[in-house]
């Protein structure tokens, strides 16, 4: 999917704003026409990544998982500084997990010049990706293939995933509740998470802070059986969960404490 760099600085501005964003302030925002700003927005409702409303735009339900092409557009620079700080924290010849989401494959990209690894997946970009660094072996689990998610899930891929015993899982969610309950959008998506925290010495969880409040059905695991939480920005409510669960947030150097 191509998208223009406005159309990519409009969904960055959209979630930022949090609600409605119309026609008339994107145009004096990116000084051009209405007429422009509404096709990029038609472009981007064609495309599923927003949602057009009476005079503008807003970001799709929370409640909804969009496909793994359009969540790969939305918190670009926030998966990336992620997936840089995950790698700049992996010692040479670990083994790892690499969980399936958007944020895992990111991480896969920073590892292109890692020194070497040995990576277990059910994430197809990630194993694609990671097959052109000789020095990092990949396993890549068997299943059903999701197209709309480019991974593989069933009983097949959990039962792979449970052969092994790994020095550190690295694995996204769906969301991440007050409770501290990690969510996901399916129970195959869920069971892979739990295979991933039993099966794994130590777990790390990747999420940009949009994780934090959002809703999905499938409950995979809680906040205190994780080791370390990378996310892109600190916030009040993300101090709290993790002073109460004791577990260690890790963030890009550059990130400030927002509300």
């Amino acid at each position: 999917m191509s998208l223009s760099t406005r159309q990519k600085q409009i969904l960055e501005y959209l979630q930022q704003a949090h609600g409605v964003l119309s026609s008339t302030l994107l145009s004096k925002h990116f000084d051009v026409s209405v007429q422009t700003i509404r096709k990029d927005m038609n472009d981007l409702s064609d495309k599923g990544m927003v949602r057009r409303v009476h005079g503008g735009i807003s970001l799709p339900s929370a409640n909804d998982n969009l496909s793994f092409t359009n969540r790969e557009l939305i918190h670009l620079s926030a998966k990336q500084s992620i997936a840089q700080k995950v790698v700049s924290e992996l010692p040479e010849g670990c083994s790892i997990f690499l969980g399936i989401g958007t944020t895992p494959k990111h991480v896969a990209h920073a590892l292109l010049d890692h020194p070497g690894l040995t990576v277990v997946t059910n994430n197809l970009n990630a194993a694609l990706i990671l097959s052109r660094n000789p020095n990092i072996s990949v396993h890549l689990a068997g299943g059903a293939v999701r197209p709309s998610d480019e991974d593989t899930v069933g009983e097949s891929a959990t039962d792979f995933y449970r052969r092994f015993n790994l020095k550190i899982g690295i694995f996204g969610v769906g969301g991440l509740n007050d409770k501290g309950q990690l969510l996901d959008f399916t129970p195959e998506e869920a069971c892979l998470t739990r295979a991933i925290i039993e099966q794994s010495q130590q777990c790390w969880l990747v999420a940009d802070k949009s994780k934090l409040g959002r809703y999905a059905p499938v409950v995979s695991g809680k906040l205190s059986e994780i080791q370390r939480l990378f996310v892109d920005q600190v916030t009040a409510d993300l101090t709290r969960l993790t002073h109460h669960h004791h577990i260690e947030m890790v963030v890009p150097s550059s990130t400030m404490l927002t509300a």
